[in-house]
């Protein structure tokens, strides 16, 4: 298991920008490794732009700021991106129970989970 620390983005309904929030922890099991892995080659294969991974926050576990509160759902968000494109990234979406608004990480690599 691998534990992040990420920088972490709230946008609330309707608004044009996000808001920073603190740092988001969560840790990834060596079997959603390799399942983002397997995600990253299924991109480049077939070159569609993104794929997103359910994933059970309990799993995670995932660790909000306090100014954000829980999530009420929790995916993976998984595409291609860099200077040649095909390079995998990944990064977690999901939604706040108080109010529904989207919460997201900046993404990570999916090279740097080796």
């Amino acid at each position: 298991m691998t534990t992040y620390t990420v920088e972490g983005w709230c946008r609330l309904p309707g608004a044009q920008k996000p808001l920073p929030l603190e740092q988001i922890h969560f840790s990834i099991s060596d079997a959603c490794h390799l399942q983002l892995e397997a995600v990253e080659h299924e991109l480049q294969r077939t070159h569609r732009r993104e794929e997103f991974i359910d994933i059970d926050i309990g799993e995670l576990d995932l660790q909000m700021p306090p100014d954000c509160g829980p999530l009420s759902d929790c995916r993976l968000r998984v595409y291609l991106g860099g200077a040649d494109n095909q390079r995998g990234h990944f990064h977690l979406v999901g939604h706040r129970a108080a109010d529904r608004s989207l919460v997201y990480t900046n993404p990570i690599m999916v090279d740097q989970l080796m």
